[in-house]
């Protein structure tokens, strides 16, 4: 079986994504198998990067509680690992706030009608 995959080159918005785009498209790419140092020295550096190896109290209050258990469910994760996410994400400069489907309406959530 051939499968065919077609990016389009306008969607990419740097040159270098372009470049790599084409030499994909042209199949000058081509995949290749890391090495056992190499994959080694990857798992090791994925280890230390994402281990929590310390536990945090924290007091919310309920209605504030109740609106991350429910973003965590909009997300699709658990709302610690939502928690932490955010956390790791605020502090390494990274942390980008979208819009909620969820709107707070007197200290609880309230799931907004969409037409």
């Amino acid at each position: 079986m051939s499968v065919t995959v077609s990016c389009t080159m306008t969607k990419s918005k740097h040159p270098s994504e372009r470049e790599i785009i084409a030499a994909y498209e042209s199949g000058h790419l081509q995949s290749i198998k890391p090495t056992g140092s190499a994959l080694k020295r990857f798992k090791e550096s994925a280890r230390g990067t994402f281990i929590k190896d310390r536990r945090v109290n924290i007091r919310l209050s309920s209605p504030d509680l109740m609106d991350i258990q429910a973003r965590a469910a909009e997300e699709g994760v658990p709302y610690q690992t939502l928690m932490s996410s955010v956390l790791h994400k605020f502090v390494s400069g990274q942390f980008i706030a979208k819009p909620s489907r969820l709107a707070r309406t007197r200290g609880r959530t309230a799931k907004r009608r969409t037409t």
